[in-house]
């Protein structure tokens, strides 16, 4: 309402489209004309576009489809398209259609701006509603597939590939298999993740095309992880958002877990939101258009077999967020992580996706394990002499005491001390991009990443260190050396040639 009566006060083309394509007014024919001298009133019916009530000046003319404008900038550029999609409700005052076509809201930009952005020869977008996330790839891939099993969404997606001047490989299909037997570099989703059970749809819920996957549970979300990478080349990256199950009596990282295990996949998945059975059936329900004060029976009925469904399958809660898989570039054991990361970050993270992935392939790539280690021999000491066998805790890790380290540039150290006092109680490394992480090292490893300037070897340091606290340099590496591969994975440490 207030951007509506704002509108309606300004007499500007800019106005008049705001009032017809986002907000759902009716404009007059002259009102459109003098908007889109180009296109006109009659262009515009014949693109689909508008519905008019008569040719005159005076009649009233509303919007069909919804149509904005969009900018984007990530790590290849700045770019602003016009983007199409269907109505939403607030515009049309009624329940979404069942092949509604989604436009570009809260989960299109997060996964457009989780998504990698370095050159991709053959990229997949799987699900591509409205086609956001094929124009972004188009930008930095050099031949983009875009599937749906909407024909509707399928004409949306080449509109607006027209409107933005981009080619795009569309074809009809459900998940991989209007692909098959087709590899692609990086595979992006925002697939129909959503958990609905089927007594819901016959309670009356309508089906949804954009966000069911007519699955049971989260059985569709599990499906594209263990099976997309079967259409990855080697090195290539599949990024999705997706609904994980919380069972009763099972932690839920071991759940995802087991998908990324039997994907054989390099896999990450960060949890961004938790939801409980409640909260996400009321969620899905008003999504669906059921409102307690328009169809109270139905709203219960529907609801009722929500909290049946979960109840009766042990389901406690439901997670959201970010799915990462990776087809190793060479032979070894996949690496896993399933985490959960609730406070702010800072978007865009594609690059300190990218960032995490060269972390990682830095530190197989000389034999630093991702868990515990083989046994070692030593850890060099500040002048490079060896010393006692390595503790454990460093086992497999000693490599990185000959190399050189610097602090990324967003990392920050706080202090906090009581009045009075000339020693810290906490220390804390904050990291001001990424994923916003916060690590309260202990004062070996503080003194350490305060050292790394480029200048001295981990090694060095280490030796220093033991020399100046007067420790065991073995006592020092088993507490510095495992912090330093955490910290270099999560980006607060980056390597210096």
């Amino acid at each position: 309402m207030p951007a509506l009566r704002l509108a309606r006060g300004v007499d500007s083309p800019a106005a008049t489209l705001v009032r017809l394509f986002m907000l759902g007014d009716e404009v007059t024919t002259a009102e459109l004309a003098a908007a889109l001298p180009g296109t006109g009133p009659a262009g515009a019916q014949a693109l689909g576009l508008v519905a008019r009530a008569g040719a005159g000046h005076a009649d009233p003319v509303r919007a069909t489809v919804d149509l904005r404008p969009y900018a984007a900038a990530d790590a290849a550029g700045a770019a602003h398209w016009w983007v199409a999609s269907d109505l939403g409700e607030v515009a049309t005052g009624t329940s979404l259609r069942a092949d509604h076509v989604l436009g570009i809201g809260g989960a299109s930009t997060t996964l457009a701006q989780l998504t990698v952005r370095d050159p991709r020869p053959r990229v997949l977008d799987l699900g591509t509603g409205c086609g956001v996330q094929a124009l972004h790839a188009a930008r930095h891939g050099e031949h983009v597939v875009a599937t749906d099993i909407s024909a509707r969404a399928l004409g949306f997606a080449a509109f607006n590939a027209a409107l933005a001047g981009t080619d795009l490989d569309l074809r009809r299909g459900s998940l991989l298999e209007p692909v098959a037997g087709e590899a692609f570099d990086l595979v992006v989703s925002n697939p129909p993740f959503v958990i609905t059970p089927t007594a819901a749809y016959d309670a009356g819920l309508p089906l949804m095309e954009y966000r069911d996957g007519g699955r049971g549970g989260d059985l569709l979300v599990r499906e594209l992880i263990t099976t997309v990478g079967a259409h990855l080349a080697p090195g290539g990256v599949a990024q999705l958002l997706g609904n994980w199950e919380h069972h009763r009596r099972e932690d839920w990282r071991d759940r995802v877990l087991g998908w990324l295990a039997a994907s054989g996949l390099d896999g990450w998945v960060v949890q961004r939101e938790v939801q409980d059975p409640a909260e996400y059936a009321e969620l899905w329900l008003r999504d669906g258009g059921l409102r307690p004060e328009v169809d109270r029976p139905g709203y219960e009925a529907a609801y009722a077999a929500w909290l049946g469904d979960f109840e009766a399958r042990g389901v406690e809660a439901v997670g959201f967020g970010y799915v990462l898989l990776r087809r190793p570039g060479q032979a070894g054991r996949p690496w896993h992580r399933v985490e959960e990361v609730s406070g702010p970050v800072r978007q865009p993270l594609g690059q300190h996706v990218l960032y995490v992935l060269a972390a990682r392939d830095w530190l197989a790539a000389r034999g630093v394990p991702d868990g515990d280690g083989t046994p070692s021999a030593r850890v060099p000491d500040g002048g490079g002499t060896p010393s006692a066998r390595v503790p454990d805790g460093a086992r497999g890790l000693t490599v990185l005491a000959d190399h050189r380290f610097a602090v990324a540039p967003d990392v920050t150290e706080e202090r906090f001390l009581t009045p009075g006092a000339s020693d810290p109680q906490v220390i804390q490394l904050r990291q001001g991009g990424g994923l916003g992480r916060v690590v309260r090292p202990g004062t070996l490893v503080a003194g350490a990443v305060g050292a790394c300037d480029g200048e001295l070897t981990l090694g060095q340091i280490i030796g220093g260190l033991a020399a100046l606290l007067d420790l065991r340099i073995d006592d020092v590496a088993a507490e510095v050396l495992p912090a330093a591969r955490e910290l270099l994975l999560d980006g607060f440490l980056r390597p210096v040639p």
